[in-house]
């Protein structure tokens, strides 16, 4: 079985967030995908424009958690803040629900694009929806809308796709060089790269912002970009 982390294995084209993924995830993603503590604390600043005393804050595919336990430490001096985590993967919920004992707090093993929302100030997804098939990702950015507060927020974190070849030529390149710097080898990307395929199918810029336009939101800020991965704050 192709090994492309000394933790993580996975055959071709069927990467999945199950098994043991849930033990080594916070160090291989952070290994795997530029900046994403600074995505956190990104998402931590920009959260206090829309968190009130009763806000209900929703993470879709949470992971292990840690983002929404930061967000409840941010914020704990609002009391009745609720926060809800959703990811497909029953063991990170499992992991998240045993490392984050908070009372506001709530993990969910739930496929997200089946979630019954209720009313919202913000919602999260950090590289999640390109792991959406295409046909359910403007169902899901419907939902996301219709559920939000006017006003809310919608963080919207998501790998990219060049503009043309040549850009997705330079931008897969520049990506590769990161890994390596990071200490993967060519066999664990090449690895990695073939276990997600069919799995990981990203949009460009244009196609996750149509996304959002189709929905209804209008205000849409890039406030994050790193060669090819982007953040989107959304507002209602």
């Amino acid at each position: 079985m192709p090994n492309f982390d000394k933790n993580i294995k996975s055959k071709k084209r069927t990467w999945t967030f199950e098994g043991n993924v849930h033990k080594y995830f916070d160090d291989h993603v952070k290994r795997s995908v530029p900046f994403y503590l600074e995505v956190h604390n990104l998402i931590n600043i920009f959260s206090d424009y829309f968190v009130d005393d009763n806000s209900l804050i929703y993470d879709i595919g949470c992971s292990t958690g840690t983002l929404l336990n930061q967000l409840s430490k941010r914020h704990e001096e609002k009391q009745k803040i609720k926060l809800v985590g959703l990811d497909i993967s029953s063991n990170m919920i499992k992991h998240a629900n045993k490392a984050y004992k908070n009372n506001n707090i709530k993990f969910i093993n739930k496929d997200i694009t089946k979630y019954n929302y209720k009313k919202s100030s913000i919602f999260i997804s950090i590289y999640t929806i390109q792991f959406i098939k295409p046909k359910f990702r403007q169902v899901l950015i419907d939902k996301i809308y219709q559920s939000l507060d006017w006003g809310g927020a919608f963080f919207f974190f998501e790998k990219v796709r060049g503009a043309d070849a040549r850009f997705q030529d330079m931008m897969t390149s520049a990506y590769n060089e990161y890994k390596i710097n990071e200490g993967f080898n060519a066999d664990e990307i090449l690895d990695k790269t073939n276990s997600l395929k069919g799995v990981l199918e990203p949009f460009s810029r244009d196609g996750n912002i149509g996304l959002l336009n189709r929905a209804g939101f209008k205000d849409v800020e890039t406030i994050f970009r790193y060669n090819c991965f982007e953040g989107y704050l959304a507002i209602k």
